[in-house]
């Protein structure tokens, strides 16, 4: 009985704080995030042997830490004292049963779906389920009594996202693993009110013989393209929304305009600038909640794009121009003099392909050294080879970078259960120093 109060309390308590949080003024904000810092060091950080020594510092003198550091000092970072490698066998047991509700000690335990070939682990307890579930809910939904059916489509299922149930939510989970065939056949049986899935899969449901109709639409786990957004929006006749989610927290909703605003209630980020003229920077994060497993000066390998005009919607929230992909994601190319690198962003690469998206249904775009390999598939082959030719070698003209040379491969289709990684940098080009 009493977990079940502290479940509704946690619930009704996150549910509040996202509701309320877009109306905080920014000096507010500032003071909350000082304010739950010293109250998670004192509360949560105090039982971690990993922090317990900065406990007298501020958060300016704590390490920042990356995913390798955070994975290697699982046992001491984690106030429950559990153990990595049982959590990891739990985990490990979960995907390869398909069983998401096993626990360890009474705590649920997932993992992300390893973009970049290290896979996060992340462990919550039931408190930290139903707060981030009112956060989320109160984040994302407006407040009705008719209940909701939501489909949630993801690579594996978590007790985190079954938190969300209850009497104005009917959840269901569609795993990826299954064919796409089968799960429209189960999409249009469940008719959800609301869809959730990663960008790639939108797309695919878009291009499918769906006769679902959802009113709310929401992109996760994904960058949402520009040219995805407008085709699954034509397709539904509905905007959709994107939520900026990772193993180490919940850091980004789009709001009623339409624009994607960091949580900052919850979340304290700081920025590392990558190229403070046009606004990128990879996020560090401190979740402000968590006491299972804390998240503190955490640098996360996204490069996002701020944006300091303020939002039409009122929040004092950053705002963020897009979630332009991971550092991998950058191509790397000498300039014209030889001399050094230079980058070129993914951004200006999918403004480039955009200029031509009539030639092609997809690609790919993947730096090795020197080359730029790219996988279309195409209908047109001969016209969109020349384009797509003819329009990097603007690009990296305009930006002062050499002329790539460019090899087209042969497309094959992606696996549902991988992210979708349009553009990759899997090896940088080495510029020759000396006399």
């Amino acid at each position: 009985m009493l977990a079940k109060i502290k479940r509704i309390a946690g619930f009704v308590k996150g549910y509040l704080i996202a509701k309320y949080g877009p109306y905080r003024s920014r000096n507010s904000i500032l003071k909350r995030q000082k304010k739950l810092f010293n109250r998670l060091k004192e509360r949560t950080l105090r039982k971690s042997l990993f922090y317990k020594v900065y406990l007298e510092k501020g958060i300016e003198n704590f390490p920042v830490i990356n995913k390798e550091i955070f994975v290697d000092n699982f046992n001491t970072i984690n106030t429950e004292q559990l153990d990595r490698d049982e959590c990891l066998n739990l985990a490990y047991q979960s995907e390869k049963t398909r069983n998401f509700n096993l626990k360890i000690k009474n705590f649920s335990v997932g993992l992300s779906s390893g973009t970049s070939g290290n896979r996060g682990m992340f462990v919550t307890s039931d408190y930290e389920q139903a707060l981030w579930a009112g956060y989320i809910i109160g984040k994302l939904l407006p407040f009705s009594f008719k209940k909701r059916k939501v489909a949630f489509l993801l690579r594996s299922n978590n007790n985190l996202y079954e938190s969300s149930q209850g009497k104005l939510i009917s959840f269901k989970f569609f795993d990826l693993f299954k064919s796409i065939e089968e799960i429209v056949y189960e999409l249009d049986n469940f008719s959800p009110d609301i869809l959730i899935a990663p960008a790639k899969i939108l797309r695919i449901i878009a291009d499918s013989t769906t006769n679902i109709k959802p009113w709310k639409i929401i992109s996760v786990a994904e960058v949402l393209e520009q040219d995805d957004k407008t085709y699954i929006e034509n397709f539904f006749s509905r905007e959709v929304d994107q939520v900026y989610q990772c193993t180490e927290g919940f850091l980004a909703t789009t709001c009623s305009k339409g624009n994607l605003h960091l949580n900052e209630d919850i979340v304290l980020i700081e920025k590392d600038w990558i190229d403070k003229a046009s606004g990128r920077f990879s996020p560090i994060i401190t979740d402000l909640q968590r006491s299972t497993q804390p998240v503190v000066r955490y640098r996360l390998d996204d490069v996002l794009i701020e944006n300091k005009t303020a939002c039409a919607c009122g929040s004092s929230f950053l705002r963020i121009d897009a979630i332009e992909g991971r550092h991998d994601d950058i191509l790397w190319y000498p300039r014209k003099e030889g001399k050094d690198l230079i980058a070129i962003f993914p951004d200006l690469i999918r403004r480039s392909m955009l200029l031509v998206q009539e030639y092609y249904d997809d690609y790919k775009i993947i730096q090795e050294k020197y080359s730029i390999n790219i996988y279309i598939k195409t209908q047109h082959p001969h016209e969109a080879k020349s384009s797509i030719e003819k329009e990097l070698s603007n690009l990296f003209s305009s930006v002062g970078a050499q002329i790539p040379e460019t090899i087209f491969r042969a497309w094959s289709d992606e696996n549902l259960m991988l992210k979708r990684r349009r553009i990759k940098c899997i090896e940088k080009p080495q510029i020759k120093t000396g006399l």
